[in-house]
């Protein structure tokens, strides 16, 4: 062989390693970027599903919050409800005494004056 005829063999041997060293890098960043996009889809899906799950977790504790005031509301009524029985119980035992006592001070004096025959 030639000194140009071994340059051209080096030259070919080269050129076809350096081809099959670029295909294998390429394939292999061809390969990683496959994984990154599905990787990223994955995490697309999931962001977008957290996003629902904290649309309806916000919905839901809206709906917490208003069922919770109703049912502070119904407290609050039912507090005024029973002071104002309450009231009203004071009130009617303290008209009962004071009719009983009205009765006792009537009987009194309806004793007093049988007693003495004469009124008052």
């Amino acid at each position: 062989m030639t000194n140009a005829s071994s340059t051209y063999f080096s030259i070919l041997i080269g050129a076809i390693i350096g081809a099959l060293i670029s295909w294998w890098i390429y394939n292999r960043q061809k390969k990683t970027t496959e994984k990154q996009d599905l990787t990223l889809f994955r995490i697309k899906e999931l962001d977008e599903r957290n996003e629902r799950m904290l649309e309806r977790l916000q919905e839901s504790e809206k709906r917490n919050d208003s069922t919770l005031n109703a049912v502070l509301e119904l407290s609050k009524k039912i507090e005024y409800m029973i002071e104002r029985q309450d009231k009203l119980h004071k009130s009617n035992q303290n008209n009962k005494r004071s009719s009983t006592y009205n009765k006792i001070n009537n009987n009194i004096t309806t004793t007093e004056t049988d007693a003495n025959g004469s009124p008052g």
